[in-house]
């Protein structure tokens, strides 16, 4: 695939892109995980310089819009501990398992992610890789394999992974011992024949990155693609429990943030836009989610907020013909998402667009439907 603009101007902490509302900032959270002071500091950034709303992505980030003064929020930013390679924040994407660890699976994966972060930031080439360039790991449960990352493992047992190309199994299989010098040896290979693609499966020869590895497996296996992250009581393997939350539309109030981030337990911002709260005794799960709740998170599986998402649209986005958010909100209203998995955009670029559903197109005139997404 040859690109008519050979820049990438996927925005960043750092590289800001200026959209009609104003500066959008993407900080990249590997594996989605934050702590409460860091939750806390992008609630700051939101409320002090930008639209008050941090914006949870498809590939567990956060984005803060309408940014007025994009020092002060690099350096909020920096001061959280999330911006540990200035050359590399937006290489930095790294999706895994989101109950990895607590729930399930054949092996915990964050201490992977954590590698896996370290080497990247480590690697002058891997500054290379273009933004939507993306790394997952999946810990066997095969929730995050079938969102198709360019690049990912996937944990057939306790002892050994899958290397996967675009979600799709390559046939080659890894001891644990060698999944981070692998992953970032592709990422390389990547980086070094990519000329102007931005992701592996754009390449003529997708296969190319994998250089001298040996399949020792039959290729071709690929995983569901799953629309819904875990939500409501979630018990985990130790006893505790994990609230799983989603957010409408994935725009999360700076105040709803706050008070996430009092609960003071590990948070994770899944790739379905919603969040995960951590290690809670069930007294302190039981006041957390009374708490919540009323502050419109969704803690019911069922809820047809869970079916419905949109990219940002007027008057955030120049491209825009309608108002996508507000159409979508209505549709929610009305009853008329329930079962169906949705996705509205203001314009034929239809960002953010899942790989399964019907995508809702705006136009001068009204909305028009792509049965499957791009």
């Amino acid at each position: 695939m040859v690109r008519e603009r050979e820049q990438d101007a996927c925005p960043g902490a750092l590289q800001v892109h200026q959209a009609a509302d104003g500066g959008l900032v993407r900080v990249r959270l590997p594996g989605g995980m934050l702590t409460a002071g860091q939750l806390i500091a992008l609630a700051d950034a939101a409320t002090r310089y930008g639209s008050s709303t941090l914006e949870l992505t498809s590939r567990g980030s956060v984005q803060l819009r309408g940014i007025t003064d994009e020092k002060s929020v690099a350096d909020l930013v920096a001061g959280a501990g999330l911006l540990p390679s200035p050359t590399h924040e937006r290489a930095r994407n790294i999706v895994s398992s989101p109950l990895s660890g607590r729930v399930g699976g054949h092996l915990d994966v964050r201490p992977w992610v954590h590698q896996l972060d370290a080497a990247i930031c480590a690697d002058p080439a891997l500054a290379g890789l273009p933004g939507r360039f993306w790394i997952s790991l999946d810990d066997g449960t095969g929730d995050v394999s079938g969102l198709r990352a360019d690049l990912g493992v996937h944990a057939l047992d306790d002892r050994t992974v899958a290397l996967l190309l675009s979600g799709t199994d390559t046939g080659i299989r890894l001891d644990h011992a060698d999944v981070m010098t692998t992953l970032t040896a592709v990422a390389r290979r990547f980086v070094d024949v990519r000329g102007n693609s931005w992701r592996i499966s754009e390449l003529d020869d997708p296969t190319e990155v994998l250089d001298d590895l040996t399949v020792t497996a039959e290729p071709g296996r690929t995983w569901p693609v799953r629309t819904k992250g875990p939500i409501g009581w979630l018990e985990q393997d130790d006893g505790r429990v994990a609230l799983g939350a989603g957010v409408p539309l994935g725009v999360l109030p700076a105040r709803t943030a706050e008070f996430v981030a009092a609960i003071d337990a590990p948070i994770v911002i899944t790739p379905w836009r919603s969040l995960l709260v951590c290690d809670l005794d069930e007294g302190v799960a039981d006041v957390s989610l009374r708490v919540l709740a009323p502050q419109g998170l969704v803690f019911d599986v069922n809820s047809p907020w869970l079916d419905v998402s949109a990219c940002v649209g007027s008057p955030g986005c120049e491209r825009s013909a309608a108002d996508v958010r507000a159409d979508a909100t209505d549709a929610v209203a009305a009853g008329d998402v329930a079962g169906t998995r949705r996705h509205y955009v203001g314009c034929e670029r239809a960002c953010g667009s899942p790989s399964i559903g019907e995508v809702l197109i705006a136009t001068a005139d009204g909305y028009h439907r792509r049965d499957r997404a791009r």
